[in-house]
């Protein structure tokens, strides 16, 4: 059998660690990429990726956006690493690179699987969920604060997320979900307490929940996103190293995602993806995620106080018209009603 053409789309510091692990398992990746210094840097000196225990680099064959279109040979696999408000034109893009019975998994927070089967149909499209933290500053350089043995991500059940699976495994431990739709809500409940709430304030991951009533603000938000959760009709899962038995009181399952999040995926000095986007100047994923709760739980009679709140805050950053740290801490935590 042919070894599998896989693309990785959207080579930031996420996709960036993803295609360094399959490089080094010998799969046949290509690295796309739209930050043109980042695919020069590449082509020039490697892709360098610095862990917690030591750095190396790997040359893989990287190509701008603009060159999908130049491919001759289609990919089997496409992992979408890009923001969630890219996704739509992300798979449209790729769409024309894909073997007829290839599939596109989107990799990322937010809930992008239906804006990928929009695009290239449902039967080419893998759901997947990742917890991966890594940043990167300079073109060329990751640091990739979980290493593989500390990475996970979930896939679809189903048998068209078989070689997404395999491919995932090389860069992380992998379940497999057959409600994968709820399995990215519950991430979605994690995303929603700790990206923006955390970013707010300026402040890495763990300098920022020790801020007082900043966990209570946290907890919160993420009840809010489990109740719009259910009244979307998803259920609580174990996902990220959850049991079962975390899931039946489900007002402390927030605190437990909390807990587990903090104590095997968040490092010292470790920042949000949201605060990196900032401080570069970008938009973030806000609004796809406690934008996207907020906006449910309006259609659903859900109250999000919370949420709203926190998206509320996110977009006065990034009109301009707030700057993210510890001044904001008072409006964060007086959302809460737990003190």
């Amino acid at each position: 059998m042919t070894a599998p053409r896989v693309a990785v789309l959207g080579s930031g510091a996420n996709g960036s660690s993803i295609g360094a692990d399959l490089v080094d398992a010998g799969v046949d990746v290509t690295l796309v990429e739209q930050w043109p210094a980042h695919v020069e840097a590449i082509r020039a000196d490697g892709l360098t990726i610095i862990q917690p225990h030591g750095a190396r680099t790997v040359h893989p064959r990287t190509l701008h956006l603009c060159q999908v279109a130049e491919e001759r040979h289609p990919f089997d696999v496409v992992l979408i690493v890009m923001k969630a408000y890219d996704t739509r034109w992300a798979a449209e893009l790729i769409g024309s690179a894909l073997a007829p019975d290839g599939v596109v998994a989107a990799v990322q927070n937010g809930l992008t699987t239906d804006a990928v089967a929009r695009a290239v149909g449902e039967h080419r499209t893998v759901g997947t969920v990742i917890e991966v933290s890594a940043t990167m500053t300079e073109p060329g350089v990751v640091h990739r604060h979980t290493p593989p043995p500390r990475s996970w991500f979930a896939v679809d059940a189903g048998a068209r997320g078989d070689r997404v699976a395999d491919l995932l495994a090389h860069a992380g431990t992998v379940a497999r979900f057959a409600d994968i739709a709820s399995a990215k809500w519950m991430k979605l409940v994690s995303n929603a307490s700790v990206l923006v709430p955390t970013a707010l304030l300026g402040a890495p991951m763990l300098d920022a929940i020790g801020v007082p009533g900043m966990r209570a603000t946290m907890r919160d938000a993420g009840r809010e996103a489990l109740a719009v959760g259910r009244a979307r009709g998803h259920r609580m899962l174990p996902i990220f190293g959850l049991e079962d038995s975390d899931l039946t009181e489900s007002d402390e399952v927030v605190d437990r995602m909390l807990d587990i999040l903090y104590d095997r995926f968040v490092v010292a000095g470790a920042t949000t993806t949201v605060l990196q986007d900032w401080s570069k100047g970008r938009r973030s994923e806000a609004e796809d995620i406690n934008g996207l709760i907020a906006a449910e739980g309006a259609r659903l009679g859900v109250p999000t106080p919370v949420n709203a709140e926190i998206v509320r805050l996110a977009r006065a950053v990034e009109r301009g018209e707030l700057e993210p740290g510890p001044s904001v801490a008072p409006a964060l935590t007086g959302a809460t009603s737990d003190q």
